[in-house]
């Protein structure tokens, strides 16, 4: 099947003192660290100190041969948004955000990997970059980037009653980070965006089938569907996904790009029958709080790992954005 697309407008969004067990501790006792019962050494707060001690000297070492900056995306964006919050939030005053775009970014990023020197960037899963390199976002005890959010499906009212096999298929649609990434990368190595979706439903064929349980083959013929998402890598590799699953028993789909508004809109009014690129609680939370009452929420199709964070390779020696204070 062809699929339709309608390009409506393109979303331009880390003193207890030690005292030795026992008397007559030697000099090379107090140094190993108590031990336990067994024989084993015991971790002490005086190691955990001295741990933080270090990440904190590894943070300062790495802000330097940074300059102090991170690399981020387009400065109107949620992801830059938490960044600056915590640079104010932990009181990294001699920090920075350098706003550039996506591939700016990961330009930067794969430069700085080659030769494993140390490169902060304004990350989020899902995304391909996570399965192009080994990367961690740091620990945020302070909540800059909030909790880990999860993708919705959302459906118009009269949908079921209409389509009730298209209906199935989006309420049973569920996948994971690792799904989606493995679409988005392909699509970044210049795959089409369509055949990247075939090759992930053929190498997926028993999840996918209990999408599609008890659905004909020939359930949608003759019949049109429309999706809406936002033109973002996440929402593209998600959405030629559940198209693919629909076309494959008959229906016609179209989808449609637009800024996140629209979206919700779209769904609402029924000018659209669904869309799969809902982030909640945070990303969309205004759209949703406006529209909730005229579409129907089907749940999450990603349940968690949606995420935001300060993200650095894994081969740096740093864990918490608490290390880059000074």
């Amino acid at each position: 099947m062809i699929k339709h697309w309608k390009r409506l407008g393109i979303a331009t969004g880390l003193s207890l003192t030690l005292v030795a067990a026992g008397c007559g501790a030697d000099d090379e006792g107090d140094d190993a660290g108590a031990e336990d019962d067994n024989g084993d050494a015991e971790e002490t707060e005086a190691d955990d100190d001295d741990d933080d001690d270090a990440n904190g000297e590894a943070g300062a070492d790495y802000g330097e041969e940074v300059d102090h900056t991170i690399v981020g995306i387009d400065g109107g964006s949620g992801v830059v948004q938490s960044t600056e919050q915590a640079i104010e939030d932990y009181g990294l005053d001699e920090w920075n955000v350098q706003t550039s775009s996506d591939p700016a970014m990961i330009q930067e990023l794969d430069n700085a990997y080659q030769n494993e020197d140390p490169v902060f960037i304004t990350g989020w899963t899902p995304h391909w970059k996570f399965q192009e390199y080994d990367l961690e976002i740091l620990d945020d005890p302070e909540g800059s980037y909030g909790d880990a959010e999860s993708i919705h499906t959302i459906a118009r009212e009269g949908l079921e009653d209409e389509h009730p096999d298209a209906y199935q298929i989006l309420d049973s649609f569920e996948w994971v980070e690792e799904d989606m990434e493995e679409v988005m990368l392909e699509i970044q190595d210049d795959v089409d965006e369509a055949e990247a979706a075939q090759n992930w439903v053929d190498a997926n064929e028993d999840m996918v089938s209990e999408w599609t349980d008890g659905v004909d083959e020939d359930a949608g013929e003759g019949e049109t569907l429309t999706l809406s998402l936002v033109a973002w890598d996440t929402e593209i590799a998600s959405t030629n996904v559940i198209a693919n699953v629909l076309e494959s028993v008959g229906y016609e789909v179209e989808m449609n790009q637009m800024e996140a508004n629209p979206v919700f809109q779209s769904v609402a009014d029924g000018d659209a029958d669904a869309s799969v690129a809902v982030w909640l609680p945070h990303t969309h939370e205004d759209y949703h709080e406006d529209y909730q009452d005229e579409y129907e929420d089907l749940g999450p199709n990603m349940p968690d790992g949606a995420q935001l964070g300060l993200t650095v390779p894994a081969y740096m020696d740093i864990e918490s954005i608490e290390d880059l204070q000074e």
